[in-house]
């Protein structure tokens, strides 16, 4: 009898949950423009586990459920995926303070991502927007925010 539900529950295949392994392809791409922000499709799949931020939350939580072998795509309105963009997340920063977080030898280009330190030993990161003499132009909202995206999934295994 051990032999025939081990038999059984062999083909029934394993399913995302909280704390899940997986092995899988996975693509994130602006539905507006159809351009892939990222994707592993075509080449090394992703491993990862859920739970420890890897992926962003709203994006796991469209893996929960799936089975090992799904291939399933998601559309996500701003607010289910990475929020609507908050003008005021856009913030100046005094060429001073940029100087002394970077360094001031780096060469930034407006579109940079720049990472500074955090209250706490944490780092926090903003895309510079503009850069002159006086002061840096940072936008610290997610580059997704705003954005509705397509998120495609096939889970390869779990673990």
């Amino acid at each position: 009898m051990a032999g025939m539900a081990s038999t059984s529950s062999a083909t029934t295949p394993a399913t995302v949950a909280a704390g899940s392994h997986l092995t899988l392809h996975y693509r994130i791409s602006l539905v507006e423009s159809g351009e892939d922000v990222i994707s592993t499709f075509g080449d090394r799949p992703a491993t990862l586990q859920l739970g420890l931020g890897q992926l962003a939350e709203p994006l796991e939580r469209c893996l929960l459920g799936l089975a090992e072998g799904a291939h399933e795509s998601f559309e996500l309105a701003p607010e289910q995926a990475f929020g609507p963009r908050n003008p005021a997340l856009v913030q100046a920063l005094s060429r001073a303070a940029f100087d002394a977080n970077t360094g001031g030898d780096a060469d930034y280009q407006p579109g940079d991502p720049v990472e500074f330190p955090a209250p706490g030993g944490g780092r926090y990161a903003g895309v510079l927007k503009a850069l002159d003499e006086r002061q840096a132009l940072f936008d610290f909202n997610h580059p997704l925010a705003g954005h509705r995206i397509r998120f495609e999934v096939r889970i390869l295994g779990i673990l």
